[in-house]
């Protein structure tokens, strides 16, 4: 990020809402990292928000106490690509909307319905490639923009379970 990008968006970023936001989801990440390994072929989902987190899955409070636990230590001993995670919503996002941006490019031009089906093979190309670039940038717009993997002083004050159906939603309460 330049330094006058950086200038407008870090305040942004600071906002204390977003700030505890970034924390929060940078925590959630972690946490399903930990989860992960314990339980590998699990499937765990989360949700963050300025109040704290939800882990989804058929996982024990004491299993999700546990990770959060051990993910809050790990974060403030300066483990902060726990932060990052290759299942979080930025990076479908990003992969998205570029891929439609790319598709969408490729067929510019195409005034005729033939044009226009003569260009998919390279709108598919153009997608594919923007589905690779996507993956690194995904990964660098969490880092910068949607997580941050230094926890400051967030403390989680409570976990609560609900049950949905079959599935465990656990509420991670934090406060900083």
């Amino acid at each position: 990020m330049t330094d006058s990008a950086s200038s407008i968006v870090r305040p942004v970023l600071e906002i204390p809402a977003i700030a505890r936001t970034r924390r929060n989801h940078g925590l959630e990440h972690a946490t399903l990292h930990i989860l992960a390994q314990h339980h590998p072929h699990m499937a765990l989902a989360g949700h963050s928000d300025a109040g704290g987190f939800w882990i989804l899955g058929n996982v024990s409070i004491e299993d999700v106490q546990g990770a959060v636990d051990e993910a809050l230590s790990r974060l403030r001993a300066g483990e902060q690509r726990l932060a990052i995670h290759p299942n979080c919503g930025t990076n479908f996002a990003t992969a998205g909307v570029l891929a439609g941006l790319a598709a969408g490019a490729a067929m510019l031009g195409g005034r005729s319905k033939r044009d226009r089906i003569e260009r998919l093979p390279l709108a598919a190309l153009m997608a594919t490639l923007a589905l690779i670039i996507a993956q690194p940038l995904g990964a660098q717009i969490q880092e910068k923009f949607t997580t941050s993997g230094d926890p400051g002083a967030l403390r989680v004050i409570e976990i609560v379970v609900n049950h949905r159906g079959r599935w465990k939603a656990h509420r991670i309460v934090t406060r900083s």
